[in-house]
């Protein structure tokens, strides 16, 4: 028999982990809807600000880090538009922001909802996955699609040493910059 002092605990601890969900799913569906929907704007921007439009580039990239929207055609059209060096040091900051932004979003999610006691309990052995193996966080962001910002999450909510994620998310990030940037800068060739 559950100890009823216990329960309104467990209630509130229930309704500040649905509370943190859907609010950071709101959040993360406002921030994407606007990035969707405004995209060229965002691009006619960047191409006439200049160097401006490069900062407001990595702030866009940290946006991006709380939807589900992938960061890579910005990369691409930075690329295009400056250069690839441009595009590949801006691409590294702004991801690198972004993967921040989603690791303390992992956090807040693993201590609303106290993951930390209850991951013994996951099915299939999930909760003895190696989360914080340096190897772990550098080949799980190299999964195409949402394994980068998978990983960036479950980092946050395992608690992982924040300079261990930092630096790994930092190596991975950088070759990724590397590729979409040069890749941005030779489809902006194709097309001149």
């Amino acid at each position: 028999m559950e100890n009823p002092s216990l329960q309104p605990d467990i209630k509130e601890s229930r309704k500040k982990t649905l509370a943190t969900l859907f609010t950071s799913l709101a959040f993360m569906v406002a921030i994407g809807a606007i990035v969707a929907f405004d995209f060229e704007k965002i691009k006619s921007f960047i191409s006439h600000a200049g160097v401006w439009g490069l900062v407001i580039s990595v702030f866009v990239y940290a946006a991006l880090g709380m939807t589900f929207v992938p960061s890579e055609p910005l990369t691409l059209l930075i690329g295009a538009m400056f250069g690839p060096w441009t595009a590949m040091i801006v691409s590294w900051i702004g991801n690198t922001l972004a993967a921040i932004v989603e690791y303390y979003v992992g956090q807040r999610i693993g201590s609303a909802a106290n993951f930390l006691e209850k991951k013994e309990k996951l099915p299939f052995g999930l909760g003895k996955l190696p989360v914080n193996s340096a190897w772990f966080l550098i080949g799980g962001r190299a999964i195409p699609l949402y394994g980068a910002k998978a990983i960036s999450v479950m980092a946050g909510v395992y608690h992982v040493p924040f300079l261990r994620y930092i630096w790994t998310t930092a190596v991975t990030i950088f070759f990724g910059s590397l590729l979409f940037s040069f890749g941005g800068f030779g489809l902006g060739k194709l097309f001149d």
